[in-house]
């Protein structure tokens, strides 16, 4: 048996993909998303009669709950080859700032993925006391993505070192736009 704590959080976006795999999502839209995440502990151990949690469930969420709330939640997420971010660049730079963009299309598996990095990135940084166990990305009622293990495995070849990418960083980034 292991412990786990499991969180979930509510976020709106929108997107688009323009890759030609789905010609309904080539418009933009939104959908209401539900990201839960599993996480155990790095190293199992009793509870110890005292305080008897594996971390305070508010120091265990925060960051992460932060990163959702503040940075992912009304976001548009974006390839970083679509012709409108260049568009907001230009005549909107300040709500290019709310733009995820990613590497290929923002389909939901690549969310996860990237949305896997960043947790793991996070907890890296707090001392690797939880890691990641899965991460489910419910795009609508009836689709859902569910990932776990090394969220590199997953990831697209990027021409730039991994550990450059916003989403191996353990910060609020959502794009590596200058």
């Amino acid at each position: 048996m292991t412990a786990e704590l499991i969180f979930t959080r509510r976020f709106c976006m929108g997107h688009r993909l323009i890759t030609g795999s789905s010609e309904r999502c080539a418009i933009p839209h939104g959908h209401n998303e539900y990201v839960r995440v599993t996480l155990r502990p790095a190293k199992q151990a009793r509870l110890d009669g005292h305080v008897n949690m594996i971390l305070p469930f508010a120091e265990a969420k925060a960051r992460w709950h932060g990163f959702v709330d503040e940075a992912l939640d009304h976001s548009l997420q974006l390839s970083e080859t679509d012709p409108l971010l260049a568009w907001f660049r230009q005549n909107e730079p300040q709500r290019a700032e709310r733009i995820v963009v990613t590497p290929g299309d923002p389909t939901t598996e690549l969310m996860a993925a990237l949305m896997l990095a960043k947790l793991t990135a996070f907890l890296a940084d707090q001392g690797d006391i939880l890691r990641v166990h899965e991460i489910e990305l419910e795009e609508t009622p009836t689709n859902t993505v569910r990932l776990g293990g090394n969220p590199q495995h997953y990831l697209p070849v990027v021409n730039r070192p991994a550990k450059d990418c916003w989403w191996n960083r353990p910060d609020q980034s959502i794009s590596d736009l200058p």
